[in-house]
């Protein structure tokens, strides 16, 4: 009788949290990522109080991280990268070529903010824009979630802004898939 009690126990206990893992997992399909708001509700790190700070991009989890010199997270940015893997891995260095915006017709598309990591092919910037300088919203809908691009890194139109005015050129950036 003893082995039945703690067997049916043991079973409702499971069965319990099977439903609330399952229902968890069920409910948080990714959280909505404004692509407006910075992707932390905290102040991004002063560069200049962090000497070596280095940028992490996992392409797994789309997001970018801000390392300090310690391997230290600094801050996690969304981000969507290349479909299809077209963002290449490795270890690159942020070059010296940014700018506000650009627009390729031949695409037909563009983005704000856009920060060099790999010759003019690959990028960090805003979600799209359109040729009237609107956001794609069904483009940035993917941002955290789902590789979209073809092959830049596009950020939320906040985390790209400072990414354009503060990271120095330079800058180590490491691209992996984990």
């Amino acid at each position: 009788m003893k082995f039945l009690k703690k067997f049916i126990g043991l079973t409702i206990l499971s069965v319990m949290v099977f439903l609330t893992l399952g229902g968890a997992l069920h409910n948080t399909k990714a959280a909505t990522i404004d692509y407006r708001k910075p992707s932390e509700n905290k102040p991004y790190p002063d560069v200049q109080k962090n000497p070596g700070m280095w940028i992490h991009v996992n392409l797994k989890k789309q997001r970018v991280y801000l390392m300090s010199s310690k391997n230290k997270v600094l801050y996690t940015m969304y981000c969507s990268s290349g479909a299809h893997n077209a963002t290449p891995t490795g270890t690159y260095y942020i070059e010296d070529l940014r700018g506000e915006t650009f627009y390729n017709q031949e695409e037909k598309a563009g983005a704000n903010y856009y920060v060099a990591w790999k010759g003019n092919d690959f990028l960090f910037h805003s979600v799209p824009i359109n040729s009237k300088g609107q956001y794609d919203k069904k483009q940035a809908s993917y941002l955290g979630k789902k590789p979209m691009s073809h092959g830049c890194i596009r950020l939320s139109v906040p985390d790209a802004k400072w990414m354009y005015k503060n990271i120095p050129t330079g800058t180590k950036v490491v691209i992996s898939k984990s």
